[in-house]
């Protein structure tokens, strides 16, 4: 079996997040969903499960980092185009999202970002497969 990832992200609002991320494409996996929970489908191995803040307080002694004022995490996501990276995040934008970083652009790799309705930082990125194959050789 592949190794699995699940990321935890607190939210003030399970619905209105549910519904953010149900705009961009993405599913949820009821088996791990409850009304405190929502397991987001971002792959086959990989799963953010959204978690009220009194639900993700249960599983941590420290206090929740206030996204709207810092940083707790950027993550990742990889897109099989530049047009799926602005598809992608045109599509946060107009749901409900806010902007986050600038757009990179190095030719071999482009990005853009956005931030989720409850301020964690999403990044898109699309890089060219050569120039991947080109820094492993």
């Amino acid at each position: 079996m592949p190794q699995m990832i699940f990321v935890n992200l607190p939210v003030k609002d399970l619905e209105t997040t549910k519904s953010f991320f149900g705009k961009l494409g993405f599913s949820f996996n009821p088996q791990f969903s409850d009304e405190n929970t929502a397991c987001l489908v971002i792959s086959d191995t990989i799963f953010a499960m959204l978690l009220t803040e009194p639900r993700f307080k249960e599983f941590t002694k420290k206090e929740i980092a206030d996204a709207s004022k810092s940083t707790e995490v950027i993550l990742a996501l990889s897109a099989e185009s530049r047009e799926k990276v602005d598809e992608l995040v045109d599509t946060a934008l107009a749901s409900g999202g806010s902007p986050a970083n600038e757009p990179i652009d190095y030719g071999f790799m482009y990005g853009r970002s956005f931030q989720d309705p409850n301020h964690h930082i999403w990044e898109v990125v699309w890089m060219d497969p050569s120039a991947v194959e080109d820094r492993q050789g």
